[in-house]
């Protein structure tokens, strides 16, 4: 069989991990579009460390269209990746979308031309401990969860034999908004605190983030979203059970002082509530704050 050419677009901590593990196949041409030229990753999974060989190009006009892109920008820089996407993309390129959030089409759609695009969630936790350094930790179940389509089969081929399991759901919006309710309560309290996981254990967050989540859960049943009565406490018994150790994207972009992904998480949240009418006071709470500290950062990232 043919090898594919699979593009890469952003190197952060899970398109790092996605460009790792692909090249360590070596069933595909890997191609990583990133800021800098980096020709190799070093890979760090379990206990075993491997130092793996990779094509990086730093500019869009040197890419040429391949048969799938894999979209790993944070949501708020999916228009700052629209020239790779521009000369990426042919008319039988696949987009996958691993970013956070809902709305992935509406998002990628007027840059891909016409390319089909498929949504994916991410649930495994990347680590990027140095621009060429990525760690790989599986957090339960599927590390990637995509909608049952004809575009489903073929994704979870590209990762085959690679340390990344791939997922199909017909139920794909509403395990959707169950990795929402995980976002809207793990990003912005880790990067307030800027502490990892482990602070989900002290006992005075405990009624902030389940309000947090009953309110994202009225949301996405009127999204759509099959969530049970009793989904705000699920949620966060799930979130205990995961690494104390690991960190999330936002609060590696807060201690790093780059932009936060807010819009796509509590903002989302917000925006659709309105909608509908729903009254959201704590994400929109956690929207202002967190917005106060992404435009300060962005104001310093930029001079």
């Amino acid at each position: 069989m043919a090898k594919l050419k699979v593009a890469v677009v952003g190197l952060g901590g899970i398109g790092g991990v996605a460009a790792a593990c692909l090249a360590l196949s070596g069933r595909h041409d890997v191609i990583a579009c990133a800021r800098r030229s980096i020709d190799a990753l070093t890979f760090d999974h379990h206990d075993e460390s491997t130092r793996i060989p990779l094509t990086t190009l730093v500019d869009p006009v040197d890419a040429t269209p391949v048969d799938w892109v894999l979209l790993c920008t944070k949501a708020q820089d999916t228009g700052s990746a629209a020239p790779w996407l521009e000369r990426l993309c042919g008319p039988h390129t696949r987009v996958a979308v691993l970013q956070n959030g809902i709305g992935h089409q509406e998002r990628v759609a007027p840059h891909a031309g016409e390319a089909a695009i498929l949504p994916a969630i991410v649930y495994y936790n990347g680590e990027r401990l140095a621009p060429d350094h990525m760690r790989l930790r599986h957090i339960r179940g599927h590390d990637l969860l995509v909608p049952a389509s004809p575009l489903a089969s073929d994704f979870a081929a590209l990762f085959k034999d690679t340390p990344i399991d791939v997922g199909v759901s017909d139920a794909f919006v509403t395990f959707q908004w169950r990795k929402l309710l995980i976002n809207v309560i793990a990003n912005p309290v880790t990067a307030l605190t800027r502490q990892r996981l482990g602070v989900f254990h002290r006992r005075d967050l405990h009624d902030l983030c389940l309000g947090i989540l009953r309110e994202t859960v009225a949301v996405g049943r009127a999204e759509g979203a099959e969530l049970d009565a009793d989904e705000a406490e699920k949620i966060f018994e799930t979130l205990l059970g995961y690494p104390a150790e690991a960190g999330t994207s936002m609060y590696f972009d807060c201690l790093a002082g780059r932009p936060l992904e807010i819009e796509a998480l509590n903002g989302a949240v917000v925006a659709a509530a309105r909608k509908h009418g729903i009254a959201t006071p704590l994400n929109g709470a956690m929207l202002a704050l967190l917005k106060s500290v992404s435009d300060a950062n962005a104001e310093a990232f930029s001079a």
